[in-house]
């Protein structure tokens, strides 16, 4: 009888304890947490030479170019992201033509240290500087620094060239509208945006981010003025110019001012005022400026986008006129270097 009460208890018992021990293993075990990948991203790129503020000047001047070919061929390593049509028709002597989404790709074949600058070129320079922007956020600083874009693209070379872009796109249709009020305050600090790759480090979840941005081309980061214009208030629209230059010659009406100065794309300063909820649309003198901070920003996740030939395409002749500002002037920017041209 006692045997049975023992082996009663036994049975009674012994569940409980297993019963307790498998809710002890299952409350100590945590569900992996899940990876802010935009913040990873940003801290990786900032912590890891910090292309976008540290790296030295993203374009090359024609003139600098012409100098440094001549003086040595074989350092200057040209990538035409052209058309294979015009690439055919006329080319800077020795220039590859490489897709935008073939970029990192062919890229990854060159031996960067071999050369003095990797000079990427498009018709104005506006597909270069975004170009070089995520091609530079792949390479450590020294690497990064050596990958440049030819500014103004090709209409610098010849006016040949120029013909359908810098010398058809200057415009004053928003010399009436600018304003010169003060700048307001930026919106309060939100998250960043989300972005899923599935990768699980900064490196690899910033390289899928490239070939994702490198395959959807350039033209869905762009925003033309007319189209801008037409509703204003669909954009969060970003001045990237110094507060000084936002108030005279002016901004379009509505528009935040970050100032390039306090480097606001860092994740300590501005980044997290730009709202996720609102299409972003940035403007500099150019779009060449505007075009390389664009592609950052889409690399975190924004739907950013650079409009297109800056303020040269609004206010032309008062950029003329404003000597700090960078303005198209074809008498000197247009250079006629038939000579570095093939075939």
């Amino acid at each position: 009888m006692r045997e049975l009460k023992k082996l009663f208890l036994l049975l009674v018992i012994l569940p409980l304890f297993i019963g307790y021990i498998g809710c002890k293993e299952e409350s100590t075990t945590q569900p992996t947490p899940a990876i802010n990948e935009a913040e990873e991203l940003v801290k990786y790129v900032e912590t890891n030479g910090n292309y976008i503020y540290d790296a030295a000047s993203f374009v090359m001047s024609a003139s600098d170019y012409k100098t440094a070919y001549l003086a040595n061929p074989s350092k200057i390593y040209s990538i035409d992201l052209r058309s294979a049509a015009d690439y055919t028709n006329k080319r800077l002597k020795g220039a590859k033509n490489v897709t935008l989404a073939g970029l990192r790709t062919h890229l990854a074949g060159v031996t960067i240290d071999n050369y003095d600058k990797i000079v990427l070129i498009c018709y104005s320079g506006q597909t270069s500087a975004y170009a070089v922007s995520l091609m530079r956020a792949l390479y450590p600083l020294a690497q990064a620094n050596k990958i440049v874009s030819l500014k103004f693209g090709m209409s610098s070379i010849d006016s040949s060239f120029a013909t359908n872009y810098w010398l058809a796109k200057r415009s004053n249709a928003r010399a009436s509208q600018f304003v010169q009020t003060d700048p307001p305050a930026k919106p309060a600090k939100g998250d960043l945006p989300k972005i899923s790759t599935g990768k699980t480090t900064g490196k690899t979840i910033l390289e899928a981010r490239v070939d994702s941005l490198l395959a959807a081309g350039f033209s869905i980061a762009t925003v033309s003025e007319a189209t801008l214009y037409s509703n204003l208030s669909n954009y969060f629209i970003m001045n990237y110019w110094p507060v000084a230059l936002y108030k005279d010659p002016g901004h379009i009406d509505g528009a935040y001012n970050y100032d390039p100065a306090g480097k606001p794309y860092q994740l300590a300063n501005d980044l997290k005022t730009i709202p996720t909820s609102k299409t972003t649309a940035i403007y500099c003198y150019t779009g060449q400026t505007s075009a390389y901070f664009t592609a950052y920003l889409r690399l975190i996740g924004y739907d950013a986008k650079s409009i297109t030939y800056g303020t040269n395409s609004m206010i032309y002749d008062i950029m003329v006129s404003k000597p700090v500002a960078n303005a198209f002037i074809p008498a000197t920017d247009i250079k006629g270097y038939t000579d570095l041209l093939e075939p």
